[in-house]
């Protein structure tokens, strides 16, 4: 492909039909005033400068400057930017062409078409969204496909999810993990009375607009109670299990008779995310951790914050017992629990105002890069999906994160790349990872023990700085070495051999003596 140039760029951009004619001529008069009479000659220069008139987003210049018109629009939505990957989809920020709203399209990768369960999972969820109505659920507003692109128009929010929300500012205030937690645990309860179970409740799932009105997100795991629903789930994802950091006991076990209670579980595991900074379980691989899941409790929260409050504490672990007759009822009690705790909670601070420094927190201190504090907390997804699921994702919202991290170097890259020609079209699938290999789950919990077990998705989190690592008490040396253990073995051949010989030597001399 010969490089990009400006005047190729312009033909580019207005083959796309994204910009308005008139006011793509309108934005180029203005930059040729800026420029002394003529338009810059680099096509990077002068994409930047359309872009900034607001005609265009950065993600659709990478496209331009890659030769790419193709493949913007995708039924009644202009396609903005790129939000984020998963294991079975991508999500793109759009508009509607009319009414200029601005909705989360999901769209199903090409690549998946050939195994239908992918399809008919991408539809199971459509359809569980769709028949929810709730504040604190991610609202569907239509399916539909284009030829063999099969995409979900869903609400956008604009915010964060609450895995990004803490690895920018660490664990959060106890006032608002409580708030969080009530909010989501009614959106379950919503789901469950609908007859729906999540079945992959985690922090990455849960999204926190400017308001602060948390959101439940992705139900591309929910189980359907009906019986011809489940057995299309038993049917294509026998081996779905969820998140191996946030995987209830009995889920892993059989991923199909679960009830509502598996929800609860994984929203548990999620507070305490919430409350120390990492997973109740961080270390060790994939296999070990949901072996972890099923018979250890987590380190007390207290470990990583010895002022957390007792009532809350509670509240926590008695959402994280590994029976679940031991957990609370259903969601809507824990909602119930933790308002009446935060009733209490703000009641206190008014006598003593300093007792949470952090409990009057807005959203938008929350979501701004204030304070920020890096993290390297990893989470793997454990499915028969075939894709790790990608990171980067923040949730549907732009305001934590920009519609892409070029800068003018990666731009200039692009436009000088070869990897792709005039006539291609935009490429909706962004699956950069190979496909795990596939292992039983008995397979996996005979290896949970081994201490080199383990699949290349398992990555250990990091550790929250509050904790301190525990010194391990050094092993004894084996007593007895493996050339000494072989060096025996030899012997004992050795005088079998002996023994052997002397027997069939005495067998002669009696039968010679025998005979005289």
């Amino acid at each position: 492909m010969t490089q990009i140039t400006s005047n190729r760029l312009l033909e580019v951009i207005e083959k796309s039909r994204l910009v308005d004619p008139v006011a793509l001529q309108t934005s180029l008069e203005s930059i040729r005033e800026k420029s002394g009479g003529e338009l810059p000659e680099d096509p990077v220069e002068l994409c930047k400068l359309i872009e900034e008139s607001g005609l265009v987003t950065r993600w659709q210049c990478e496209k331009f400057l890659q030769g790419k018109y193709k493949g913007f629009f995708l039924g009644k939505h202009k396609l903005l930017g790129h939000l984020g990957s998963g294991g079975m989809s991508s999500v793109y920020l759009a508009e509607h062409l009319l009414m200029k709203h601005k909705r989360a399209i999901k769209v199903l990768p090409k690549s998946k078409l050939g195994n239908n369960s992918y399809l008919e999972r991408f539809q199971r969820e459509a359809k569980a969204i769709a028949s929810l109505n709730h504040r604190n659920i991610v609202r569907a507003y239509d399916i539909d496909n284009e030829k063999d692109t099969h995409y979900l128009v869903m609400e956008y929010v604009e915010g964060a999810d609450m895995q990004s929300l803490v690895r920018k500012h660490g664990p959060l205030p106890y006032a608002v993990v409580a708030d969080y937690m009530a909010q989501a645990a009614r959106g379950l309860h919503h789901a469950h009375e609908a007859g729906l179970i999540h079945r992959d409740v985690k922090p990455a799932n849960l999204l926190v607009n400017k308001e602060g009105v948390v959101k439940v997100l992705d139900l591309g795991l929910a189980l359907f109670s009906a019986e011809v629903d489940a057995s299309l789930t038993m049917e294509y994802n026998d081996k779905v299990l969820g998140t191996a950091d946030y995987l209830p006991p009995e889920q892993a076990i059989n991923s199909h008779k679960i009830d509502s209670r598996a929800d609860m579980y994984g929203l548990g595991c999620t507070m305490y995310f919430l409350l120390t900074g990492h997973p109740p379980f961080p270390d060790g691989s994939i296999p070990s951790r949901i072996i972890k899941h099923q018979n250890s409790m987590p380190p007390d929260i207290r470990v990583d914050r010895p002022d957390c409050p007792g009532e809350l504490d509670g509240i926590c672990v008695k959402m994280m017992q590994k029976d679940p007759k031991f957990r609370y009822a259903d969601c809507n009690q824990v909602a119930e629990v933790l308002e009446a705790w935060l009733t209490k909670h703000r009641r206190d601070l008014i006598d003593n105002p300093s007792k949470d420094a952090g409990a009057n927190l807005t959203v938008s201190e929350l979501m701004s890069d204030e304070h920020k504090r890096k993290s390297n907390q990893n989470i793997d997804t454990v499915t028969n999906r075939g894709n790790k699921t990608q990171g980067g994702k923040v949730g549907l919202g732009s305001s934590v994160v920009s519609l892409s991290a070029s800068d003018s170097g990666v731009l200039r890259a692009i436009a000088k790349s070869d990897a792709s020609t005039i006539d291609s079209k935009i490429d909706l699938v962004h699956d950069s990872s190979l496909p795990n290999a596939k292992k039983s789950k008995s397979q996996a919990i005979a290896k949970a023990n081994s201490p080199i077990s383990g699949s290349t998705n398992a990555q250990p989190a990091g550790k929250s700085p509050l904790v301190k690592p525990i010194e391990k008490a050094p092993q004894k040396a084996a007593t007895t070495p493996k050339t000494a253990s072989k060096t025996s073995s030899n012997s004992a051949v050795l005088i079998g051999v002996a023994i052997v010989t002397l027997l069939i030597l005495t067998g002669i001399l009696i039968a010679i003596f025998a005979t005289r």
